[in-house]
């Protein structure tokens, strides 16, 4: 589109390049991505701002880039902001990098210390790789801060009422009968070939059994299989999610979706999912 534009004149803004700057973060076009920043000054006399600045880093964060977003970070023109630094973060814990991690998390308590989710961030990728005394000291300074982690919470729309769900939910008055199918459900998903990601709940004394279960009950499967039971066949399903799927979530609705022949739109913090036929959009890079 950015193409078309320029064959007809249209002056772009700064607006399209957050569009195309994110649509190659998505897609992990690197090197396009670059020539689009540069252009913008060069060609068009636009002075980056910190949506273009971000969407840089979440680009070369989510190529495994690391090195060069923390570069590009620290040479910027203007004073980062937390939300940078937190994007690296989250890119750290995405390719498994502890070393980087922590030192990412330094250079955002020097802006911010309050925020829960880099404490949750950060000590899920130690514990992921067994270090429980980075586990510890994180959640200890957590507490000492006040930090809150915010819970994850999915909602669906069913004739006009809007249902919130959170890991665990046994609150919901369908509790029960959302247990019960949701249990059958991941029977036939195990049976599809879909195997619980357990390296995703970061707990050292507990067994994969008690892993699983924490897993099924994640907001994003509740919600689901709440719109499974609640909407007619064929329909979609739309949930919304306050954090990031999850990569268990993320597979089991892949499967759901082939399964029930339905369309899933999950939209998490980060971006629309479109999950039919076994697939999603996103093309399992996100």
């Amino acid at each position: 589109m950015l193409e078309e534009m320029k064959k007809e004149k249209v002056q772009p803004d700064e607006i399209t390049f957050v569009a195309v700057l994110s649509a190659c973060s998505h897609n992990g076009l690197v090197e396009e991505g670059y020539e689009c920043f540069h252009s913008m000054t060069n060609e068009y006399g636009i002075v980056p701002h910190i949506k273009h600045y971000g969407c840089m880093v979440d680009l070369l964060g989510r190529a495994g880039r690391l090195d060069e977003a923390y570069k590009f970070i620290d040479e910027l023109p203007i004073k980062p902001t937390p939300i940078l630094w937190r994007t690296l973060l989250s890119a750290c814990s995405s390719h498994g990098n502890v070393e980087m991690g922590k030192q990412v998390i330094e250079r955002i308590f020097e802006l911010d210390d309050s925020h829960g989710g880099d404490y949750v961030v950060l000590s899920n990728l130690c514990a992921r790789y067994e270090k429980w005394e980075d586990v510890n000291f994180l959640r200890k300074k957590m507490v000492d801060k006040g930090a809150v982690k915010i819970p994850g919470c999915s909602s669906i729309e069913v004739n006009n009422i809007v249902h919130e769900f959170f890991s665990g939910d046994g609150v919901h008055s369908t509790s029960n009968a959302l247990h019960h199918t949701l249990d059958e459900l991941v029977k036939e998903l195990k049976l599809a070939g879909s195997v619980p990601d357990t390296s995703l709940v970061f707990h050292a004394d507990m067994d994969d059994g008690e892993k699983e279960i924490i897993l099924r009950y994640h907001s994003e499967k509740l919600a689901i299989t709440y719109g499974l039971l609640n909407t007619p066949p064929g329909t979609t399903i739309r949930v919304m999610k306050n954090l990031r799927v999850c990569g268990d979530c993320h597979n089991a609705a892949k499967f759901i979706s082939f399964i029930f022949g339905r369309q899933i739109i999950v939209r998490d913090v980060q971006r629309f999912h479109h999950f039919k036929d076994g697939e999603c959009s996103s093309g399992d890079y996100w």
